[in-house]
């Protein structure tokens, strides 16, 4: 599947993601700046935070209840688009999935 980033200067990096794999393992492997991912995915970090595009957030869902938690504590402004990126999984009906990285 494909995945575009936005990034907060304009530019975007788009790359093919595996089914199975978390949208903050697939920025890392892409080297998506703004996205680092401290705790690994354990959602325990919320150095992952995204905003999903308006037109994917039916299809990526709400964060459950410790992600809610856990955006609480990011660094940008929390919205309500805002997802840890460790909790969006790729799968075949995210094919195109388009994700802003926030402005630190």
């Amino acid at each position: 599947m494909k995945v575009t980033w936005n990034l907060p200067d304009g530019a975007q990096i788009t790359a093919d993601v595996q089914t199975g794999t978390n949208m903050m393992e697939a920025a890392v492997a892409n080297n998506v700046p703004g996205v680092i991912g401290e705790c690994g995915g354990n959602l325990s970090c919320a150095t992952c935070h995204v905003y999903v595009d308006a037109g994917w957030t039916d299809r990526t869902g709400d964060a459950e209840d410790f992600e809610d938690a856990m955006l609480d504590v990011a660094e940008a402004e929390r919205r309500p688009e805002s997802r840890l990126s460790c909790q969006i999984e790729a799968s075949d009906d995210l094919d195109g999935l388009v994700l802003i990285v926030p402005q630190p």
